[in-house]
């Protein structure tokens, strides 16, 4: 079993990307591994801003990217890139904070025209933190993230496929880099 961080980067208490984590954390857990969650708007601001690794708060969200086996982290994009949050909040880990681990990012925004963002904005920063291996990333357009009469998420059928294999191959990634370690 892996221990999985489940990171959202997005500011917004109703934050579609943090939904969408939250529905994804228990296909992680049905594979059998521990998720933990993160979101980064529940840091201390100050703290964060101040890159203050001190802070009980900051200290304890570096010592969940250094205990996961696995990251998946999410961020809305905002004019192109991955919210300011999220890069405090990565711009505050250690150099090799994602060395020997499996990332897979993912993000939501309203238009197509953001989906490089992934490929250009997001996986630079989790490479030069070292991330063993980052899988492909997937976006998912905010219209197509809604919410059920019951609160649960509800995506759309084209998303929802699109999604479920990326997150497969996270998993089996994961899944085999855990039986690696086990066998060393």
């Amino acid at each position: 079993m892996a221990t999985v961080l489940s990171v959202s980067g997005s500011p917004s208490p109703t934050s579609r990307t943090t939904r969408l984590l939250r529905h994804l954390d228990p296909a992680i857990a049905a594979r059998g591994h521990a998720v933990t969650v993160l979101d980064a708007r529940t840091l201390p601001a100050e703290a964060l801003l101040r890159a203050d690794t001190g802070h009980p708060g900051i200290s304890r969200a570096v010592d969940l990217f250094e205990r996961a086996d696995a990251v998946v982290i999410g961020s809305p994009i905002y004019k192109a890139a991955y919210s300011g949050l999220l890069k405090s909040l990565l711009d505050l880990l250690p150099r090799r904070a994602l060395a020997g681990r499996t990332v897979l990012p993912l993000a939501t925004g309203g238009s197509t025209a953001h989906v490089l963002a992934i490929d250009y904005a997001l996986r630079p920063v989790l490479s030069s933190l070292g991330a063993a291996h980052i899988t492909p990333g997937w976006f998912v357009l905010d219209r197509h993230i809604s919410t059920g009469p019951d609160a649960s998420v509800v995506l759309d059928p084209a998303a929802a496929e699109g999604l479920g294999r990326t997150l497969d191959e996270f998993l089996s990634v994961l899944d085999r880099s855990t039986s690696r370690r086990a066998a060393a």
